[in-house]
């Protein structure tokens, strides 16, 4: 999953794909690069981000969705609004990807009389807060938990479980040790059954722990494309990344090696 940001303040690309152009173009080369899917975000999620109203995220996201669709690689669209969802499906949208886990009002309706992927994420709180003090007595056991049940939600309101996906919402509302104990716990994650989506591309638990907490976020290629090696390794389905190319060719010389 190749990752495409056409907002001014996403923590690693923002700002460098604001142009409709220069989203289409990125969005082309990370197909060409070897992505299977497309995800689009027209609102940042970075810590501390303010939330935008509906029109300011539509005014973003329409020029670049139907010509990325065009592109004929599924396209995920990022949000977590009903009102962006019922328009990004009627543009082509094969994916929604929430990092609410579909919890807000109207969202479950949105999706349900669709045929699109659904990806869950786990945030504890909320973008411009999920940084503050994130604890967990057992961060696995209740991501997990969490997880299932929303999952278990969405099917009760007839959405069907081969729909869905999950993502463990790695530095949403987590510290280092948090991110790194779910990472260690793919193994374990993927057992229930459902896809898993790891992201950790560039993220500041990729400069913790290679020792070096100064590095901005496209110095962290190396690490995350170790972690998410390690990550298709231990059974995740689904990678999103912001190095297509890098983590592509690992994976091709991974599955090689390994008669994968």
């Amino acid at each position: 999953m190749g990752i495409v940001n056409v907002t001014p303040d996403s923590f690693s690309d923002g700002g460098l794909y604001q142009q409709a152009s220069a989203a289409i173009h990125h969005a082309e080369r990370l197909l060409h690069e070897g992505a299977d899917i497309i995800d689009l975000g027209a609102e940042s999620s970075r810590p501390g981000a303010e939330s935008l109203s509906v029109e300011e995220e539509w005014a973003r996201l329409a020029p670049v969705l139907t010509p990325i669709v065009a592109l004929g690689k599924p396209v995920s669209v990022d949000t977590v609004k009903p009102d962006i969802v019922r328009r990004a499906l009627e543009q082509g949208a094969s994916i929604i990807n929430d990092i609410q886990a579909f919890r807000a009002p109207g969202a479950v309706e949105a999706v349900a009389d669709s045929d699109c992927g659904l990806c869950l994420m786990h945030m504890q709180g909320e973008p411009r807060t999920m940084q503050d003090q994130p604890h967990y007595e057992d961060v696995v056991k209740e991501v997990r938990s969490f997880l299932w049940q929303r999952a278990q939600a969405l099917q009760q309101a007839g959405i069907a479980r081969t729909r869905l996906c999950l993502d463990p919402g790695f530095g949403f509302g987590k510290r280092p040790e948090h991110n790194l104990a779910l990472l260690q716990a793919t193994a374990q994650l993927v057992q229930d059954g459902y896809p898993w989506l790891v992201g950790v591309s560039r993220k500041s638990m990729i400069a913790h722990y290679t020792g070096k907490p100064d590095s901005t976020p496209p110095e962290r290629v190396a690490g995350s494309v170790a972690a998410a090696l390690y990550a298709v390794e231990q059974g995740a389905h689904l990678v999103r990344v912001h190095d297509v190319r890098e983590t592509v060719e690992a994976l091709t010389l991974w599955q090689t090696l390994t008669n994968r």
